[in-house]
Order: structure tokens, then sequence, then C-alpha cells
């Protein structure tokens, strides 16, 4: 049987220590340079290692200090849209949603604002609690625009994503987020199971494929099972 790549190994490695609990919440791994020594290769490979671990969020890197184990909660990219329903089976889990509605409505002053549609116009609506394992971590409550995507309540949500149905329709070329700590209301915490005091993400999310606004959503994550994810990497000139 072929071996894995080397940078693979000292992966495995680390997520062993880590699941195993050898290596509890903040705990600092070995250096770069450390795991480099013990297991014979470039600082580089040792360094793939790390970066594939922290973009999974077991661990985080604090810039002259080191790299330490993190509180792994569900995480999403804010200059990313994934699916996700691949976000959480990327992390070994199952995925699972509710499909709570599914209709064509005419849009109020709020949606019409956010569409940039016509007050009163025909929008689609759908909202869906996401599940992990069987736990809540998100509700979604999204309105699209059927110009350009008139097929999207034909979808069996059950299948695929409103994501994994807009980006095929649609590719997207911008987006817009605006993130805020909020309460939710019964309703809101019935879904999610949780109540009414638990602090929640607020995420509204526009979306464009070139000059064309497709989708207006507000996703709700319970706080103590999420967290965002925001990155900049400077490119020399």
């Amino acid at each position: 049987m072929t071996r894995p790549p080397l940078y693979q190994q000292i992966r495995q490695h680390l997520l062993d220590k880590i699941q195993c609990g050898d290596w509890q919440l903040n705990h600092q791994i070995p250096t770069e340079e450390r795991l480099a020594k013990d297991f014979g290769v470039s600082r580089m490979t040792a360094n793939k290692a790390i970066r594939d671990l922290v973009q999974q969020g077991y661990l985080v890197r604090q810039p002259g200090v080191g790299t330490f184990v993190t509180d792994r909660k569900v995480e999403s990219s804010l200059v990313e849209v994934y699916n996700i329903a691949e976000e959480v089976l990327s992390r070994g889990h199952r995925y699972s949603n509710k499909v709570i509605t599914q209709e064509a409505i005419e849009a109020d002053d709020e949606v019409a604002l956010r569409l940039g549609v016509r007050l009163g116009s025909r929008v689609f609506h759908t909202l869906l609690v996401h599940y992990e394992n069987d736990i809540p971590i998100q509700l979604e409550n999204r309105y699209v625009n059927p110009r350009w995507v008139p097929d999207y309540l034909d979808t069996d949500f059950s299948r695929h994503t409103p994501n994994e149905v807009l980006v095929a329709a649609c590719p997207m070329t911008d987006m817009e987020h605006i993130v805020e700590a909020v309460l939710v209301d019964e309703q809101t915490a019935k879904w999610l199971s949780i109540d009414t005091q638990t602090p929640c993400l607020s995420m509204v999310r526009r979306t464009w494929s070139e000059e064309h606004l497709i989708s207006y959503a507000r996703l709700i994550h319970p706080g103590d099972r999420y967290k965002l994810r925001s990155s900049l990497q400077r490119k020399s000139a």
C-alpha cells in the first residue's frame, strides 16, 4: 500500500493528538522547526500540515507567539460563499435540512429594497433549517429574483441546497455581508432548538451574478455553535 505524502502523515499525527485529548484547548503545538526535525522533512512540508489544520478550524496561529489548539465551532468564511452541505461533510459529519417554506410571494418593503425589485413584485422565498449531526446550525431565510432563476422553486431541497442551485444557475461574481449579534424570537428559537436569550449571529447576504442581483438571504446561527472567519492575504507587487 502506498504511504500518504509526508505532510499528510504530519497532519494526521497532529490531528490524532487533538482528537484523542492529548492536546486540549489552547495547547501550543510544536513549532514548524521541531516538526520538521522530528519527521525529517522541510519546514515547508511541516507548514503545509499545520496550514491545513488551521484552515479546517483545529488550530489557530498567533503571530510571534505560536500555533494553538482552538475551539472548533462550526465555521464559515466571510470572504467566500460555500455550500453549507459541503462544509458539514468536509468535517466528516452528517448533513441534513428541513424545509419550512417554499413559495412565491409579493415583495414587501424590506425585500423589495434588498433585492432591488419593485414593491409587490413576485419573488421566490425559501426558509430552511440546516443541521449538522441533527443539531441545528443555521436558519436560512432566502429571497430570490425569479427573473434570473426561474426554476428555483422546482428544486428538491432535501437533495440540493439553495446555494448549490443558485451557483449552478448564476455563477456568483460579487457579494455583500452584514453581520450583527442578535436575540431571536420564540419561533426562530424553536427552529434552532435554543432559548430566546441565546446570543445569535445574523448575517445578511446579497449575491450578484455580473450586474444582476440574484438573492437576498438572512442567515441566523446560534452563537455557541458557529463562528465566522475572514482573512486577507497581501500579495507583493
